[in-house]
């Protein structure tokens, strides 16, 4: 099957993992073919089969704008899990993850090989602290299992002459429980994000043209009602859930950042 840009993340993002602007989708084959009968999987819909982007591109853009700034603010579109008790089996699960990450995406320290190797970039146009790379076949695999080898998305931040490779963000289903991200990646060590009400601008109106302070990922409109009243569209969440990871950092806060 043919799965557009817009197929799930996501990373996410990205991670992310996201769409081109508005009016500039298109379609390319996925690298990997999802599992049959997809839609009668327990706990699965299509809905979490699909990037939002698909269906409204600008939740891309301004999902990048809003993580690409210094900090993700909590100001009423992101919700973070809550880090629960530390304890040694997680601490060394979550030390093996790291380990496994380390050598699964040392390759792609040069940037060129990720991308020969089917990550896109998403947004290089737009200035970022961290710019996403995103293979859209891991992007689907990832709603259906774990693969600890296989992130959604690679961290790069720019260089003079290309990108240096600083870390790695991996993604969840919409509907994932958090005792299911807990399995992934354990919830004492790492606190998992999702975007959470956003208001798209009225049909017709591209993000970039809206007015940031009241649509959007950083826009002042939180709830259902508000973005009803201001002739928005309106989405409980956006992506699915996504986690960060610098294995090359030698702090443990660090290499979770929250």
């Amino acid at each position: 099957m043919k799965l557009t840009k817009g197929v799930i993340i996501v990373f996410a993002a990205a991670v992310l993992a996201f769409a081109p602007r508005a009016g500039a989708q298109q379609t390319q084959p996925a690298q990997s073919a999802a599992p049959k009968n997809q839609s009668s999987m327990p706990g699965m819909d299509m809905d979490d089969m699909q990037h939002d982007a698909a269906k409204d591109p600008g939740a891309a853009k301004s999902a990048n704008d809003a993580m690409s700034g210094h900090d993700m603010e909590m100001n009423g579109h992101m919700y973070m899990t809550e880090l629960r008790t530390e304890n040694a089996a997680d601490d060394k699960r979550a030390a093996e993850l790291v380990t496994t990450l380390q050598t699964s995406i040392a390759q792609y320290k040069d940037y060129k090989v990720a991308l020969a190797d089917g990550f896109k970039i998403f947004h290089p146009e737009i200035p970022q602290d961290h710019y996403h790379f995103t293979n859209y076949g891991y992007a689907l695999k990832a709603a259906f299992a774990f693969d600890p080898e296989h992130p959604t998305s690679l961290l790069y931040k720019k260089t003079n002459d290309g990108y240096e490779l600083e870390g790695a963000m991996y993604t969840a289903r919409k509907k994932a429980t958090e005792d299911e991200l807990n399995e992934r990646v354990p919830l004492s060590v790492a606190r998992w994000h999702k975007h959470t009400n956003f208001c798209a601008p009225p049909a017709g109106i591209a993000i970039e043209n809206a007015d940031l302070k009241t649509f959007g990922l950083r826009g002042s409109i939180v709830t259902e009602e508000a973005c009803n009243e201001a002739g928005g569209r309106w989405h409980a969440q956006i992506f699915g859930w996504m986690v960060h990871v610098y294995p090359y950092e030698s702090d443990p806060a660090k290499i979770w950042a929250h």
